[in-house]
C-alpha cells in the first residue's frame, strides 16, 4: 500500500454513484476526474458530455469532487449517466484541511481538490485523467488511455510559449521553468509516482510557506510546476 497525504476516508464525506454502464465494459473503464465547486457544475457537465461524444467506443467512470451540490444538479448528472450509459460518481469533499490554504477572487479552495483526487486514486487506479471543468474534448482520448507514463508523475500540456515560461520562471524564482511551464487543467496522473514523490505533501508544505505563497500567481498551477 502507498501512503496518502489526504486520506480518502477523512477527505470524502459521501459518494453518490450513478452507474449505467453495460456489465461487459466495467472492467475496462477509464477514470476521468474533476474538482469543482457549484459554480462550475454546468461546465463540468458540458466537459463530460464532450468526452462521451468523441469517445463512444470507450467506457468511462467520471468522478466529480465537489464540496456541496444541489439536489437538482445531482439529478442532472444522474440523467447524464443514464443517457450515455456511463458511470458518474459524485464525491462530497470535507474541506476542513483545505480552509487555511490561500485562495483568490477567481479561484476557491476547489482548485486544491486535484491534490485530494490524486491521493484518492492511489492503490485504486494506476493512471487517471484530471480535467478542469472548462476543458472541452474535441477528439479521441485513446492516446492518453494507452500512454505509458513509466516513472513520470504526470503527462502535462505546456502553456503558451518560451517567453511566458521565462516570465513564470523569474516570478517563481525557478530557472528550470524556462524549459517549460505547464497548465494544470489537464493532468494525466501516474498515481504510484505521485505517491512516491509525495506531491500532495510537498504542495501543502509549500502553500504554508508565506515566502513561497507571495510569489504565486496561479496557486495550484504554480505549485505543481515548482514540484514537477
Amino acid at each position: 500500500m502507498s501512503a496518502h497525504y489526504f486520506n480518502p476516508q477523512e477527505m470524502i464525506n459521501k459518494t453518490i454513484i450513478f452507474d449505467e454502464r453495460p456489465a461487459a465494459s466495467v472492467a475496462s473503464s477509464f477514470h476521468v476526474s474533476y474538482g469543482i465547486d457549484k459554480n462550475f457544475l454546468f461546465g463540468c457537465g458540458v466537459s463530460i458530455t464532450s468526452v462521451l461524444l468523441h469517445n463512444n467506443d470507450v467506457s468511462f467512470v467520471f468522478h466529480v469532487f465537489i464540496d456541496a451540490i444541489p439536489e437538482a444538479d445531482i439529478q442532472r448528472l444522474a440523467q447524464l449517466a443514464k443517457s450515455y450509459r456511463t458511470c458518474i460518481q459524485i464525491h462530497l469533499v470535507n474541506c476542513e484541511r483545505l480552509k487555511a490554504l490561500p485562495t483568490t477572487k477567481n479561484w476557491s479552495i476547489a482548485m486544491y481538490f486535484r491534490f485530494v483526487i490524486a491521493d484518492y486514486f492511489i492503490d485504486q487506479q494506476d493512471k487517471i485523467l484530471y480535467l478542469d471543468a472548462d476543458i472541452a474534448c474535441q477528439g479521441n482520448l485513446k492516446p492518453l488511455i494507452t500512454m505509458d507514463l513509466a516513472n513520470n508523475v504526470a503527462a502535462v500540456v505546456t502553456e503558451r510559449d518560451a517567453n511566458w515560461w521565462s516570465l513564470r520562471g523569474q516570478s517563481l524564482q525557478c530557472n528550470e521553468l524556462e524549459k517549460g511551464y505547464f497548465n494544470s487543467g489537464v493532468l494525466l496522473i501516474n498515481t504510484l509516482a505521485w505517491a512516491q514523490e509525495s506531491v500532495s505533501a510537498k504542495a501543502m508544505s509549500m502553500l504554508a510557506d508565506k515566502a513561497i505563497v507571495s510569489r504565486l500567481t496561479y496557486m495550484d498551477q504554480d505549485i505543481l510546476n515548482l514540484i514537477l
